[in-house]
């Protein structure tokens, strides 16, 4: 544990600043994986929503500086492409 009163409190902002993103990264990916799920079993009922969920979780992780930006549009073009098969 450091000494320095400002050290400590970086120490104390940056455990509460990784969990905040691990909460925000787990959440993203559970969102993709079950979307993923619905569209594997054809479940009519979560398609949509989940898609329009994980559009606006990668988006958010980008703005707020968890991913790369290539990073989300990689996982958007792979989540778009599976609705888009899906809608045909």
């Amino acid at each position: 544990m450091p000494n320095i009163q400002s050290s400590k409190k970086r120490v104390f902002t940056s455990r509460k600043a990784n969990l905040r993103n691990k909460k925000q990264k787990s959440a993203l990916k559970n969102t993709v994986k079950k979307f993923k799920l619905a569209v594997e079993h054809n479940d009519v009922d979560k398609i949509a929503p989940l898609f329009h969920t994980s559009m606006k979780l990668l988006d958010k992780s980008v703005t707020s500086n968890i991913h790369h930006k290539n990073y989300a549009n990689r996982k958007k073009s792979e989540v778009s492409a599976l609705y888009n098969a899906y809608q045909k």
